[in-house]
């Protein structure tokens, strides 16, 4: 279970507002003070009731605007706000828009944040609402939690004089102060459920998982993740990421810490990278997209690469003492081996998704990604690193290193992998994909650590409806040849209720209900031949209008896939990725040279859904040795169709899921 942080903040204040409306006198003007612009507070309260038409709550022309209005109930485009519906189906929202000017992107105008009702405890009645604009961060705060944020590119500008109003019927009160308030963080964990960390997702409507980081130091599992909002779409569509953290001791309680990297600029925009130990110091390497946001010519980058080019390495850099705006890759240092971490300032390598780690022989290596690429090697991470292997790995976006046993392994993030005898040169990497023995299973930029026990762990994250998902966790299997295994994590399977058994035995087409919406579903696979016959199980809505989905395992042919579920036939054959299948697109795709189902097998999958998720995963483990996970938008699992070709199936079992 993961123990969240609390999300509850204070706004205490000694200085007096600038400016204060109540219902008897709603609206007033006021003089905005010197540097206004770099920050301010809002604070009122408002008598949320139920209502049809859209409406204004609080007004400041050319500023800022909060309003009410309906939703529509299918409509997720980035906010998600269908997560979260009032009993009658509805959803109403709450938004504050605020305008905001720049020179670099004078398009960059509209910054919306805001929430769907439903998601309080108490939709109706009274509520403080804080709004805080900070500079680098916009965000929404309901009595005293943090609901929503976005990462602002500009400022809102001020007028002389600025008229500010309210609607008398709704909003009783409002302050605005300036400079702005700094909210106060109520250190405590978090009250209610606690969550079960496979298919784990930050709580909120609009949040996300995206890339993942892992390392095991000592005696503890750490998790970087890169937190999303709105799938990529923050920051004027920049993503504006950072990296959250949290850690584990058992697998079994999972502690959430304080941001790693947080965004404190307006420039910041963070990519992946990777956890390791410098100078007994744990630390984690990330990249600064800053060219996302200003031209390259105006950042680091040129400088940097002037000095490589000349010096054969890379310089150290430091973001106080070099122009342009810092871009490239960076890391941050804990300060007590776990987390509170801090950020270096130093600018290292011109790569922006730099990869770090400590190869078999102890030196420190770097595979670079997006910016540049090949293999580098520094004695420390600022001491300047020069390129041992400049075409190989060929770059991309998110590569990783891991060592087990006698091979070595590079991940090439959504796609590649390539493995080596450990004591092999680099030029003997062969490609892992064109064998068509990977171990993707749908799961996006994997990340691999060892563990205690000698046991390996893969994080990665899924796509739902956009970048950013649910967090997905496997433990690996090696076999003597190198070849990479998956399974399920015996620590991090969903608990379930009972076990219903279904069939004792199926040879036949089979149709069942599904009864609840989230479930595990196990089976015995028995060939009626050895290396022979076919298997599949359609999940499928009530009726025929909404997405389905179908597992099937091809015993004959040593494939498994996902397709679109049917009721009176087997899909069609879809590709692997060695064929050109997308297996990172969590949808159709395929596996191939199944392990282990040669003989009597199990298979286990399990249906997680959820309003958030808008529609549901399925995950399946394959004779204990090989995982596949899909996502289908907008299904809701009322039936299977269970369909049999050369196989019988037996203790056929479904377990509703307890959380």
């Amino acid at each position: 279970m993961v123990e969240l942080l609390t999300l509850m903040w204070l706004f205490n204040t000694s200085q007096p507002p600038q400016s204060s409306l109540t219902a008897q006198a709603p609206q007033a003007v006021f003089a905005a003070p010197e540097k206004a612009e770099s920050s301010f507070t809002i604070k009122f309260t408002v008598d949320l009731k139920p209502f049809d038409k859209e409406k204004s709550l609080l007004d400041i022309p050319g500023v800022l605007n909060v309003r009410l209005r309906q939703h529509g109930p299918r409509d997720r485009d980035g906010q998600n706000y269908p997560a979260f519906k009032m009993p009658d189906g509805s959803i109403p929202v709450l938004e504050a828009n605020l305008t905001l000017h720049s020179t670099e992107h004078p398009n960059w105008k509209q910054m919306t944040i805001g929430i769907p009702l439903a998601m309080l405890k108490k939709p109706f009645g009274k509520h403080d609402i804080v709004l805080n604009f900070s500079g680098p961060q916009w965000t929404i705060y309901v009595d005293g939690e943090l609901l929503d944020n976005d990462f602002p590119f500009g400022y809102p500008q001020w007028g002389e004089k600025n008229t500010w109003k309210l609607a008398a019927e709704d909003v009783t009160s409002a302050e605005i102060f300036f400079p702005g308030i700094k909210p106060e963080k109520k250190v405590a964990a978090a009250a209610g459920p606690k969550p079960g960390i496979q298919y784990w997702l930050p709580p909120g409507h609009n949040n996300w998982v995206g890339d993942v980081a892992t390392i095991f130091h000592n005696g503890r599992y750490h998790i970087f993740y890169l937190y999303d909002r709105r799938h990529h779409r923050s920051k004027f569509g920049c993503g504006a990421h950072y990296f959250e953290h949290i850690s584990t001791k058992d697998f079994l309680t999972w502690t959430e810490h304080p941001a790693a990297t947080p965004i404190e600029e307006q420039w910041e925009c963070m990519g992946t990278g990777t956890p390791f130990v410098n100078q007994d110091k744990l630390c984690i390497s990330y990249g600064m997209h800053t060219t996302r946001v200003y031209p390259r010519e105006k950042t680091t980058l040129p400088a940097q690469w002037e000095y490589l080019n000349k010096h054969g390495r890379t310089g150290e850099f430091q973001r106080a003492t070099t122009r342009g705006m810092p871009a490239g890759a960076t890391y941050s240092v804990s300060a007590d081996g776990v987390s509170n971490f801090k950020k270096s300032n130093v600018m290292f390598h011109p790569c922006e998704n730099p990869s770090v780690y400590t190869d078999p022989s102890g030196k420190l290596r770097l595979l670079a990604n997006f910016g540049a690429k090949g293999m580098w090697e520094s004695e420390a991470v600022d001491a300047g690193w020069h390129c041992i292997s400049p075409a190989f790995p060929p770059g991309g976006d998110c590569t990783f290193f891991f060592h087990w046993g006698k091979f070595d392994y590079i991940i090439g993030g959504f796609t590649g992998l390539w493995s080596k005898p450990t004591d092999a040169p680099n030029s003997a990497y062969v490609d892992v994909v064109r064998q068509g023995l990977d171990f993707y299973d749908g799961s996006n930029v994997p990340s691999i650590s060892e563990i205690s026990g000698g046991r390996f762990l893969m994080s990665s994250w899924i796509p739902i409806r956009g970048w950013g998902g649910t967090l997905v966790l496997r433990e690996l299997i090696q076999f003597p040849d190198g070849r990479i295994g998956s399974k399920w994590m015996r620590e991090t399977v969903p608990k379930t209720e009972p076990a219903q058994t279904l069939a004792t035995s199926i040879t036949e087409t089979k149709t069942f209900p599904a009864g609840d919406p989230s479930f595990l579903l196990t089976f015995d696979v028995m060939p009626k031949q050895a290396k022979n016959g076919k298997l599949s199980i359609s999940f499928l809505p009530e009726s025929g209008t909404q997405e389905s989905c179908e597992l099937q395992i091809d015993v004959s042919k040593g494939r498994g896939q996902f397709g679109p579920g049917s009721l009176d036939r087997f899909a069609g054959q879809e590709k692997s990725l060695r064929e050109g299948g997308s297996p990172s697109g969590v949808k159709n795709y395929a596996i191939e040279k199944l392990i282990g189902v040669d003989q009597p097998f199990p298979v286990r999958v399990i249906v997680k859904s959820s309003e958030k998720l808008g529609g549901a995963v399925i995950d399946a483990e394959i004779a204990g040795q090989r995982t596949m996970i899909t996502y289908r938008a907008d299904l809701d699992v009322k039936k299977m169709v269970f369909r049999t070709e050369g196989v019988e199936l037996k203790k056929v079992q479904l377990a509703p899921l307890k959380n």
